[in-house]
């Protein structure tokens, strides 16, 4: 395109921001409970973003931010724990932050998103496994909406979440590997 000046005028490409449809959307996490079992909380207080670039997602912008103090086990008690300065110390860390520094497509549906996650003021690089569910068309508003599962195992000492007592056999009361699955629908803008 030309104006009048015969300046040719590029046309930008702006990214398509999503945000999260919380009502379908949700962040768990499963961790060993001596040595036998597993629990299984969630954090029902989150905003997760992407500026998207591309089609497929890939080279994307990511952010994540969970209300820290949200975390739910089921168990009153547990979760009073987990919201004390033995675990999260809600109080003075009330978030816990994901920040991408890449995302790239693997094969098929795979993706990697590698970015930086912070809990309790500790920030460490981690790698996550994303699968591309795909994406439609909105029946009911016209917008679109795009589905992904993303999948990590955090070694929750790392993030200075060490409160831990041992059982009489040797094994801990809580394990320290933390299973996180999150089911991601987002809906464009």
């Amino acid at each position: 395109m030309e104006n009048e000046n015969n300046v040719r005028e590029e046309t930008l490409v702006m990214p398509e921001t999503w945000t999260l449809d919380p009502t379908h959307s949700k962040i768990q996490f499963t961790v060993r409970h001596m040595v036998i079992s597993e629990v299984l909380g969630n954090f029902k207080a989150f905003d997760f973003n992407i500026d998207s670039p591309k089609d497929d997602f890939s080279d994307s912008k990511v952010e994540l931010k969970i209300n820290a103090d949200s975390i739910d086990t089921g168990v009153s008690d547990r979760d009073n724990h987990l919201r004390s300065a033995d675990f999260f110390n809600v109080q003075k860390y009330p978030y816990i932050t994901f920040k991408s520094k890449s995302f790239k497509k693997l094969n098929g549906e795979n993706y990697k998103l590698i970015g930086d996650l912070t809990i309790k003021n500790v920030t460490n690089e981690i790698e996550l496994d994303v699968i591309y569910n795909g994406q439609i068309a909105d029946p009911f508003g016209g917008k679109h909406r795009a589905g992904f599962k993303v999948t990590a195992t955090l070694n929750r000492f790392d993030y200075d979440l060490k409160w831990n007592m041992l059982i009489e056999t040797g094994g801990a009361v809580v394990g320290k590997n933390v299973n996180i699955v999150c089911d991601i629908e987002l809906v464009s803008h």
